[in-house]
């Protein structure tokens, strides 16, 4: 009995000692996000509004200002899907079959995680600037590129190619296909298995792939910077319109920008939990 009441006495010190544990993680874990997170939201929500919703409103009245939005959704507009494309394809081609060169791609795509955005965006100056590379072939044809419209794109898509793949390729492989060669055995073509059995089992990575690629295009300020050239109401994307604004101590329209993006970030967010709760899914 006495080693019996041991045991339980020992187990509930365990039990204790791990409720004290998960309390302090959750605090630690909170405690940072809402230092690093939550409170440069309020506070950037709190500028944005210092001088009331009418003065907030009427920052995004300012021509450069509506130009720099329109530019970040386009630019989305084209980089979301093309990187979404490349994702599916290269996850496809890494996760479904063997070929030389292979973990050679796999490296490459992981590039833009150690490569800094400045940098990239250098390396398209020296490639498509006026003396660069195909400077002087683009300058003769008349297709600007750098501080152009197409350089921030390429920036763009150099910087968040990698989002949609990375998502799609460990959760394939852990898939595997044997779904897929049993579609096929029975005479499916590849494009219809791809529809049929694939798609709809990488959607929920796919779709975080997505949100993920789309947060990073919206907020990219480096690369960007380098290529656009800064010309007012051309080239300058919400961030970099947040970055001038600032430094002419428009301060209420700089964070009125800047509370936008945020809005964005946090309805991308809750567009994810919404089509999760309304599938009955979390996460993939």
């Amino acid at each position: 009995m006495a080693r019996g009441v041991s045991w339980t006495a020992e187990g509930r010190r365990m039990t204790r000692g791990a409720k004290l544990a998960r309390l302090v993680l959750l605090a630690i874990s909170f405690g940072f996000l809402g230092l690093l997170l939550l409170a440069p939201l309020g506070a950037v929500l709190a500028q944005a509004l210092a001088k009331g919703v009418g003065a907030w409103l009427e920052s995004f009245s300012d021509p450069d200002t509506i130009a720099s939005i329109k530019l970040t959704l386009l630019t989305a507009a084209i980089v979301v899907p093309a990187n979404t494309l490349f994702g599916i394809a290269a996850a496809w081609a890494i996760a479904r079959f063997e070929f030389r060169g292979k973990s050679l791609l796999v490296t490459l795509i992981d590039l833009p995680f150690a490569v800094s955005p400045v940098i990239a965006g250098l390396v398209l100056v020296f490639l498509f600037g006026v003396q660069g590379w195909f400077g002087e072939w683009l300058q003769e044809r008349n297709l600007p590129i750098i501080f152009a419209v197409p350089g921030i794109v390429l920036a763009t898509i150099f910087i968040s190619f990698p989002y949609v793949a990375r998502e799609l390729i460990p959760l394939m492989q852990q898939q595997g296909s044997d779904e897929e060669v049993a579609a096929l055995s029975l005479g499916a073509g590849p494009w219809l298995t791809f529809l049929r059995i694939t798609l709809p089992k990488i959607r929920w990575g796919l779709l975080y792939g997505v949100i993920l690629c789309n947060a990073r295009v919206m907020g990219e300020f480096g690369a960007v910077s380098v290529v656009s050239g800064h010309i007012r109401g051309v080239t300058n994307t919400m961030p970099l319109q947040v970055e001038i604004l600032y430094n002419e101590y428009n301060f209420v329209a700089a964070f009125a920008v800047a509370s936008l993006l945020a809005l964005l970030a946090i309805l991308t967010l809750v567009a994810k939990t919404l089509v999760e709760w309304r599938s009955g899914i979390g996460g993939h």
